[in-house]
């Protein structure tokens, strides 16, 4: 059982009264996610299920239980305050702990008394006015730099209302507004959070549907099509395509992206995004086995070699976003 056959109940911290986003991650002074210095906001939830995903805690709606095996110290405080019996000791050949995730109720108590940061429970409710107060502190830096705040994912657009309010309150201030999306969402979801977005980057994962379907999940033709009514709309996009070897990198498929590009409107660039493991560990510590588990990252001569086919492309081409 994982987390799309299992809805749980549960309150994790201090939830307040009215509209709230779950988010896993903020980072801020982030530089390559719609211009200048940004606060980067990771909300939780995605309908795609990408075979190199690089943030695997990002996938599931709901928040979830983590465990970092080079942390723990054996101390044994998390067995002790588990009420569900959820967790106890690993195998001879794999020592250390085992969570029964199926067992837990994600009340946090484990991650609570764990003051090593063995265990974390992953994604938090945060409301608006909590967001606008840590984007508010940097606000010199915005101003300096042309820089805002960037609503990423998992997928932004798999929590509506709250991005909605978020875009629509940051823009009130004279904050500039950006979402990072794979475009997976109906056009009447989509449409009226653009009214408060200045610039989108927006993912192209595979120009073939069948392939796409295969890698991700999901069909790439409404994605395709929220594209070009962004384009028509004259909104800024910026289009990143993962390069995964062996998978999308292609003479054909790199090619078929570039002449899809090349009847768009406001396209800045093309951000060739090149496959990497930075995220291959998150995903045994969430009880998962990584889909890709042994590809090498390409050289950057490699990345070089494989897009040398676009270099006549009338578009800006970035390597790295």
């Amino acid at each position: 059982m994982n987390w799309r056959d299992k809805v749980l109940d549960f309150n994790i911290g201090n939830r307040d009264e009215g509209l709230a986003g779950l988010v896993f991650d903020v980072q801020k002074f982030a530089t390559h996610d719609g211009g200048g210095i940004r606060t980067l906001i990771f909300l939780k939830g995605c309908p795609l299920q990408c075979l190199w995903c690089s943030n695997p805690e990002s996938l599931s709606p709901q928040p979830e239980i983590n465990f970092v095996p080079n942390n723990c110290v054996g101390c044994g405080k998390c067995r002790t305050v588990c009420q569900q019996g959820a967790i106890g000791d690993g195998k001879v050949d794999r020592p250390g702990l085992i969570i029964d995730r199926d067992r837990c109720t994600l009340c946090g108590q484990c991650a609570k008394f764990c003051y090593a940061g063995a265990i974390n429970i992953i994604g938090r409710y945060v409301t608006v006015p909590e967001l606008m107060a840590m984007a508010e502190r940097d606000r010199q830096f915005y101003e300096e730099s042309g820089g805002g705040i960037t609503f990423s994912g998992g997928e932004p657009l798999a929590q509506p209302q709250f991005l909605k309010a978020a875009l629509k309150e940051a823009q009130g201030r004279g904050i500039h507004t950006a979402i990072e999306t794979s475009s997976f969402a109906s056009w009447e979801v989509y449409e009226p959070i653009l009214e408060h977005v200045d610039i989108v980057l927006t993912d192209i994962k595979h120009m073939d549907d069948k392939e796409h379907q295969r890698l991700t999940g999901v069909s790439n033709r409404l994605i395709l099509e929220n594209i070009q009514k962004i384009s028509s709309l004259g909104i800024p996009l910026r289009i990143r395509l993962p390069l995964i070897p062996g998978i999308n990198d292609t003479d054909s498929n790199l090619e078929a992206t570039a002449d899809f590009l090349q009847n768009l409107n406001e396209v800045q660039s093309l951000d060739i995004l090149p496959y990497h493991r930075l995220g291959e560990m998150k995903w045994g510590q969430l009880g998962c086995q990584y889909p890709l588990e042994g590809l090498e990252p390409p050289t950057l001569e490699q990345v070089e070699e494989r897009t040398s086919c676009l270099r006549d492309r009338s578009f800006k081409i970035s390597i790295g976003g």
